[in-house]
């Protein structure tokens, strides 16, 4: 690859490269590669294990509040090929990957092709640069997803973010009690409230009774001041 492409995607990756030999060969697809072990394959097994460790530890350092299956299902969807191949995209550094002329006449590669280039250029930075060189590019890159999937399951579980918090505080578990159910069978709604430690909280409303125990632990929540402003 010549000296001009190594240098943009340098410039776009935002990381100089000491041995730019490991870029040449993230950027190299199996398609154009003399043999599979002379591809990017090898660098995208690393940069798949590097990409996963960076984000369980940003999900451990700053997501306290977290479960272990809340955190397995935010790590999911960030290493998703989905995820790797959108970050890719939008980083537009597949336009400078070596590929075959069938992949590159498809309208594109697909998003296996973008995915393996990101987790390949992760496990050559991760070479190259170490695990701190890694992890300033890997945050850089996915952090927006990080956050989203974060806020997502923060908005869908305030039931678990209450039993922690419940749990720490006066080491019992919540109790939701149903108060009352109207309408018919087809098209019932459920009120339900909860008991913490001999204390009570306002009651909420949901059209199934799961829904209506995650409203009254959004209220407990907001109630014990565990909330912002714009959760409430």
């Amino acid at each position: 690859m010549d000296q001009d492409t190594l240098k943009k995607c340098q410039e776009i990756v935002g990381y100089r490269f000491e041995d730019e030999g490991l870029l040449n060969l993230a950027l190299t697809h199996a398609s154009v590669s003399a043999s599979r072990a002379e591809s990017n394959e090898r660098l995208e097994f690393l940069g798949d294990a590097v990409l996963a460790i960076v984000v369980c530890q940003e999900l451990y350092e700053h997501g306290d509040e977290l479960l272990e299956g809340e955190m397995t299902k935010i790590k999911s969807s960030v290493v998703s090929g989905q995820t790797c191949a959108k970050v890719c995209d939008n980083m537009q550094i597949a336009k400078l990957a070596k590929v075959s002329k069938g992949v590159a006449a498809s309208g594109g590669p697909p998003q296996s092709v973008s995915a393996a280039l990101f987790e390949a250029v992760i496990g050559a930075i991760y070479l190259d640069g170490g695990l701190g060189a890694a992890k300033r590019f890997v945050l850089t890159h996915v952090r927006p997803y990080l956050d989203e999937a974060m806020a997502t399951v923060h908005q869908d579980n305030y039931k678990s973010m209450l039993q922690q918090h419940s749990q720490r505080r006066w080491g019992k578990t919540p109790q939701y009690l149903l108060l009352d159910e109207k309408g018919p069978d087809h098209s019932k709604a459920f009120e339900t409230a909860v008991a913490i430690n001999g204390a009570h909280f306002p009651s909420a409303w949901g059209r199934t009774k799961k829904e209506a125990e995650q409203e009254a632990a959004k209220l407990a929540l907001a109630e014990l001041g565990l909330l912002d402003n714009d959760a409430k």
